[in-house]
């Protein structure tokens, strides 16, 4: 499986002053959508998040974003290594992704390109 990086996952109290930050700070737009309730952000290497509280609490378990080539190839890799896939893979509006339980009891989103909505 081939990792292309990694999105740092942020819950906010206030998107629209996270947004302003966040591109102040990269220099880069706010790719904007909605998922599940949840008003999403993406920055640079930082994904940004707010809505109800419900939705949040799941959204904070996960670690961390890792942009891979191919998620079905992560999810071969990670279920041959021992983890578990608890979610996807599924569209979204970025591509396909998944969610993984290491053994370690770790959680992390991983997401490939492949845009297929």
């Amino acid at each position: 499986m081939e990792i292309l990086g990694t999105t740092l996952r942020i819950c906010v109290d206030d998107l629209e002053a996270a947004v302003a930050f966040y591109e102040g700070l990269t220099g880069t737009s706010a790719l904007r959508f909605e998922r599940g309730g949840v008003s999403v952000a993406a920055i640079g290497c930082f994904l940004l998040m707010n809505g109800p509280e419900s939705e949040l609490e799941v959204l904070r378990k996960v670690g961390a974003t890792i942009a891979v080539k191919d998620v079905d190839e992560a999810n071969e890799a990670l279920t041959r290594a021992g983890a578990r896939v608890i979610a996807g893979p599924v569209p979204t509006p970025a591509g396909r992704n998944l969610i993984a339980l290491h053994p370690d009891g770790s959680i992390f989103e991983y997401v490939d390109r492949n845009v297929t909505v």
